[in-house]
């Protein structure tokens, strides 16, 4: 017997066996069990996603002896001979070779005449947007209104190049690419039933291979199987997809990662040495650090058509570098995506990126910077300079009139013991939340505390603060209260208020009608801040002050 490929050996016959396109097939299900049967069908969508399939299945369901029914039974005359391309009343036309009015004209002539056995005339036209606009146009009157007993079919991968008329007589269903698990599962059981050992790492690696067609996919795996038979090895997959290039972008990531710039050349160097065009190289390393990006983002990767297998790989290398940084590294690669294709030698091209990379500071997000701020300042705060008195005593013998206090007090009294004296001022108050909350206490900045009054403490906030939302959230709100209540030693309810006037620095605004926390806001996202910082080593963002007067700047 002739051998039948597995794309043409485990195509779906019913609906339920369709994968990927659930939404396509609950509605023409339900349409066909409701006897809401259109005239006229699109299917559009990219190539072998099951548009083909489903047409023939619908023809089935409408034709089947036992039918209209939304499961054919795939045993009668009728199904048997849609099955194989064999039956009167059912027509598959391809589009690309009968382009022209002339097949149109005859298509029409045909319409007229009624099924030979069963209850509908189907015409199916393959990537019909390749006939002419003649075709098209002669076709208009037919399509629009058709004999009862004629359904049409369309299919195509370009539903842009379909003229309007035609869309608009058609019930149109958008197809959608198969993700890479799905693919996976569906080759996984076409093994099961072939007999086939084959791991599902190498089952990943096809299925990403086929680039959400189901059929592409398929193909391959056909290919894999005549090259390495029953019993396939990962190395036997990798072989015949050209991926021993993959096991250098592992490699190269956590070079980069490290910014070790000599490992990320020897790295290349060796790919280079082994054959692998740089080119295309460069495209899998770009898709390689979307999906570390991605991986750090996301939860769930798979969502993302990120093999699992993969998603554990990478996993490790994102957990010690911030989303920022990844985000500057696939920015990067991006922006020199072209420069590199029209380059005559992409290897010095891919050479220089990858030394830019790996010089790049990691980025810090602006809640760990400020955090990092915070605790060096008080580091700074705790260590006396030399030749100046301490800003506070430490000891009873620095203030004579100062009473005894112990000199390693509990943890869970720190805060009574530190406000014993001073407690209940409310500039004591920020200082306090800044101690035991860093970030939280640099939200306080701009904040005016007036009381606790009745047990009630306002936090006064300039209107526009950028901070205001995150400090009023619930967790916010309930750490402010638990410090206030260390703080006064009795239950503080913490309340907050927004000024309309805007918040001033130093007696006045930097720009005219913008507030100071917008100034700061931008400026913190200024690229010309950022370029700044990339080009001195080790440059740390210190403050940021608004010039009231150009007369100042030194």
């Amino acid at each position: 017997m002739e051998y039948l490929v597995l794309a043409r050996k485990f195509r779906p016959q019913r609906f339920d066996e369709v994968t990927g396109q659930e939404h396509v097939v609950r509605t023409l299900a339900n349409a066909i069990s409701q006897g809401r049967i259109g005239h006229a069908f699109l299917f559009s969508g990219p190539r072998g996603v099951g548009k083909t399939s489903i047409a023939r299945i619908l023809a089935k369901s409408l034709n089947c002896e036992t039918g209209p029914t939304d499961t054919p039974c795939n045993v009668c005359s009728n199904c048997r001979e849609i099955t194989e391309g064999t039956s009167m009343d059912v027509r598959e036309i391809d589009g690309a070779s009968n382009r022209g009015i002339d097949e149109i004209r005859e298509l029409r002539e045909n319409v007229k005449f009624a099924p030979a056995v069963s209850r509908y005339k189907i015409f199916i036209i393959d990537e019909v947007h390749m006939l002419t606009r003649e075709a098209f146009n002669a076709l208009l009157k037919t399509l629009e209104e058709p004999p009862d007993h004629v359904i049409f079919i369309f299919a195509t991968t370009e539903n842009n190049k379909v003229p309007a008329t035609i869309l608009s007589r058609c019930q149109c269903y958008d197809f959608r690419r198969i993700s890479v698990q799905q693919i996976a599962d569906n080759l996984a059981n076409v093994a099961k039933q072939e007999g086939i050992a084959v791991s599902r790492t190498a089952l990943g690696w096809i299925a990403e291979a086929g680039d959400g067609s189901m059929r592409d996919a398929q193909s391959i795996f056909d290919q894999v199987i005549s090259y390495a038979g029953l019993d396939m090895s990962d190395a036997d997959v990798e072989a015949v997809l050209g991926l021993a290039d993959r096991r250098f972008l592992l490699d190269l990531s956590e070079a980069v990662l490290n910014r070790d710039a000599a490992a990320c050349l020897t790295l290349l160097n060796e790919a280079y040495l082994a054959g692998i065009d740089m080119k295309h190289f460069y495209g899998m390393l770009l898709k390689h650090f979307r999906n570390l990006l991605l991986v750090k983002i996301a939860p769930n990767a798979s969502a993302f058509d990120i093999a699992t297998e993969q998603a554990e790989k990478l996993g490790p290398q994102v957990k010690t570098v911030t989303r920022e940084t990844l985000q500057r590294y696939l920015d990067i690669l991006l922006s020199e995506a072209d420069s590199l294709r029209r380059s005559p030698d992409a290897r010095i091209k891919l050479e220089t990126i990858l030394v830019r990379m790996t010089y790049l500071e990691p980025v810090l997000p602006v809640d760990e910077m400020l955090a990092s701020l915070e605790a060096l300042t008080r580091r700074l705060e705790a260590t006396p300079s030399s030749g100046t008195a301490p800003s506070r005593p430490s000891t009873p013998e620095a203030r004579p009139d100062a009473a005894p206090v112990a000199q390693n007090p509990p943890a869970a009294s720190s805060a009574q013991v530190r406000f014993s004296t001073g407690a209940g001022n409310p500039i004591d108050f920020k200082h306090f939340v800044k101690r035991e909350n860093p970030l939280l206490g640099a939200k306080l900045d701009a904040a005016t505390v007036s009381g606790p009054e009745n047990g009630c403490l306002t936090l006064h906030f300039p209107a526009g603060y950028i901070f205001f939302d995150s400090i009023t959230e619930t967790s916010q709100k309930a750490e402010l209260e638990r410090l206030a209540n260390l703080c006064w030693g009795q239950s503080i309810q913490v309340r907050f208020a927004t000024s309309n006037a805007p918040p001033q620095e130093n007696g006045a605004n930097t720009r005219k009608g913008a507030p100071i926390n917008e100034i700061k806001r931008e400026a913190i996202k200024s690229p010309l801040l950022q370029k700044v910082l990339d080009a001195f080593e080790g440059a740390e963002l210190v403050e940021i002050k608004p010039i009231s007067d150009k007369k100042s700047i030194p």
